[in-house]
């Protein structure tokens, strides 16, 4: 009894873990490529046929705003809940915009000597640069009154652009190009970044020596020197659009292939790129373009036909179990507690043992939550697990209230258990 008893002193088990998006009504089914949050609840987002829309509490309601344009809108960049800028346009022919009244009014900035533009980035609401077509750079300081073109050295397109501070900033393009100024875009410099045969979409500088960078054929790239080296980090062959971090750590990556034949893509990581996760979506046959996150937890997803997706959590849902030192004899699935509940709730379940043997033998169990029509709604636990008394907590904050069935699977058997979810 001596190796049973030390076999059952782990109290807390690892933590299991499932996504957790949500689908947010946008009211459109154009394509949105751009999001940008100033706080947890004030946001925007941009896409096709001059779409812009604004919302001031988190993205539970969407409301257009006038462009007076139907042209694509690609990046939007806000410096404070008053001064933004977005830039678009079509082939050959630019567009920037620019409101210091958070959105209420948007008045045109380019003329017709700008190139179509593709990403934006201000480091205060004077200082922006904006890339597009053909290696195309422009820079204000003066909030846009005004525009000068730059010398980028390329004439590679150019897709994203990323600031630390005035001075140091990257853009990324058509075929792996990277190119780098440390003066405030006087000069660019090339980097090499070892991808060849596909373009980068994004890149996101987090400081003045690590960045990461996204694009096509699942490319992930990073460096923690300043662009001197870059580290391949790929883990899908989809392509992915949009990346961002809120640390040296922490950071999503968005994308897709070909909408019906393959999926959209969130991935996470918390590593630093060390690892990335795959999440699950609500969704399936829409390309992600774009992704914003105010701080670890609360993130924006925009995609192809009005899709908007957001998370408050990081988009994991975290299990916490606790295993209780005992060896029950009888398999048992207890009633939730409490219940009705809102939005967390207590499920215990225990594995028997009869002999010694199976008592130091591990089983695969899964646990899972389905909505009324049996939808499968989030995995709780789906792991081998030695005989024991088991706790799991079930977070239903992004789930509308109604009845919910919980079902667990230990070998051959189940046993199914219904919960009320009541806000």
């Amino acid at each position: 009894m001596q190796t049973l008893k030390i076999s059952l002193l782990v109290v807390i088990l690892p933590i299991a873990l499932s996504a957790q998006w949500y689908i947010q009504n946008s009211g459109t089914t154009n394509h949105l490529y751009g999001v940008e949050f100033v706080d947890s609840i004030n946001g925007w987002i941009v896409g096709s046929q001059g779409t812009i829309l604004q919302t001031t509490n988190g993205g539970d309601n969407w409301t257009i705003q006038t462009s007076g344009t139907s042209e694509f809108l690609w990046d939007i960049n806000f410096t404070d809940l008053n001064n933004g800028t977005i830039v678009g346009g079509l082939l050959g022919t630019g567009l920037i915009l620019r409101t210091t009244n958070g959105g209420t009014n948007w008045n045109v900035q380019s003329d017709s000597t700008i190139k179509r533009l593709y990403a934006v980035d201000f480091t205060d609401e004077n200082t922006g640069i904006a890339v597009g077509e053909l290696g195309a750079i422009y820079k204000t300081t003066n909030g846009g009154t005004s525009w000068i073109q730059q010398t980028s050295g390329t004439m590679d397109w150019l897709y994203s652009v990323s600031f630390v501070d005035q001075n140091i900033g990257m853009a990324v393009g058509y075929a792996g190009t990277i190119i780098k100024t440390t003066d405030g875009g006087i000069n660019w410099i090339f980097l090499d970044s070892a991808v060849t045969g596909t373009g980068l979409s994004d890149i996101h500088f987090i400081d003045a020596n690590t960045a990461t960078a996204v694009g096509g054929s699942g490319t992930i790239i990073r460096t923690t020197n300043g662009g001197i080296h870059w580290t391949q980090q790929s883990v899908t062959q989809d392509h992915l659009l949009g990346v961002f971090f809120t640390d040296a750590n922490i950071g999503t990556a968005v994308g897709g292939y070909i909408p019906v034949y393959f999926p959209c893509r969130i991935l996470r990581t918390t590593n630093g790129g060390t690892t990335w996760t795959q999440q699950e979506t609500p969704t399936f046959n829409d390309y992600l373009y774009d992704v914003f996150f105010f701080n670890k937890d609360i993130g924006t997803v925009v995609g192809a036909s009005g899709i908007i997706l957001r998370t408050t959590n990081g988009g994991i849902t975290s299990i916490e179990e606790e295993r209780i030192d005992e060896i029950p004899t009888e398999f048992l699935l207890s009633q939730n507690y409490p219940n009705p509940f809102n939005p967390v709730t207590e499920i215990k379940y225990t594995i028997p043992s009869v002999t010694l043997r199976q008592a130091q033998s591990d089983m695969l169990v899964t646990l899972k939550v389905y909505d009324i029509l049996g939808r499968e709604i989030a995995t709780l636990v789906n792991e081998e697990k030695p005989v024991g008394k088991y706790e799991v907590e079930f977070d239903a904050t992004n789930l509308s209230s109604g009845v919910y069935i919980y079902s667990i699977r230990v070998g051959d058997r189940a046993v199914n258990k219904k919960m009320t979810l009541l806000k």
